[in-house]
C-alpha cells in the first residue's frame, strides 16, 4: 500500500509543478471562475465546445498543491469527451471524494490518486473546486462558485 501511495503523491507532485492545460483560452465558448476561501486556491476554467464534445479545456489560477493537481488532471481526462461523460464523471468524482465508493475509483481510473483525500476533510475542497468549476462552465452560470 506504501508504494501506491508513493505514486499517487508522485502523480500529484508532478500535476501541480508541471500542470497540463495551464493557459488562457481566448476562443472559449464558455468559462467559470472558482474560490475556495479556506485555503485561497482560485481557478478560471475555460471550454471550447463544439455541439457536446469539450474540444479544448484550459485553467488558470493558483492554489495548494491538491488544486492545481486536480485541475490539471480533470483538464487532462476531459479533452475530446462529451459533456454528458463530464457530467457523469463530476459525479463519479466527487462521490469518491466524499463517500466509500469504491467503484467510482475504478471507474476514474488515473484520477482515482485523490481516492486518499477523504482521510483529511479541509482537503476536500481543494480537490473539487476545478470540478465544481467545471460545473459551473457547463450550465453557464455568471457567479463565480466558491466551496463555502
Amino acid at each position: 500500500m506504501d508504494g501506491l501511495r508513493e505514486l499517487y503523491q508522485e502523480v500529484i507532485i508532478d500535476h501541480n509543478r508541471n500542470p497540463r492545460n495551464f493557459h488562457d483560452m481566448p476562443n472559449a465558448t464558455c468559462s467559470a471562475n472558482g474560490f475556495n476561501p479556506l485555503c485561497g486556491d482560485s481557478i478560471r476554467l475555460y471550454l471550447h465546445l463544439n455541439n457536446d464534445v469539450i474540444e479544448d479545456v484550459a485553467f488558470l489560477g493558483q492554489g495548494c498543491a491538491i488544486s492545481t493537481a486536480s485541475a490539471s488532471l480533470m483538464t487532462d481526462h476531459l479533452k475530446g469527451k462529451t459533456v454528458e461523460y463530464a457530467e457523469q464523471i463530476f459525479t463519479l468524482f466527487h462521490n469518491m471524494i466524499t463517500k466509500d465508493d469504491a467503484d467510482a475509483i475504478l471507474k476514474l481510473g488515473k484520477l482515482g490518486v485523490f481516492a486518499g483525500v477523504k482521510e483529511f476533510p479541509a482537503r476536500v475542497k481543494c480537490a473539487t473546486l476545478a470540478w465544481h468549476t467545471l460545473d459551473a462552465a457547463l450550465h453557464n452560470e455568471s457567479e463565480s462558485i466558491t466551496t463555502e
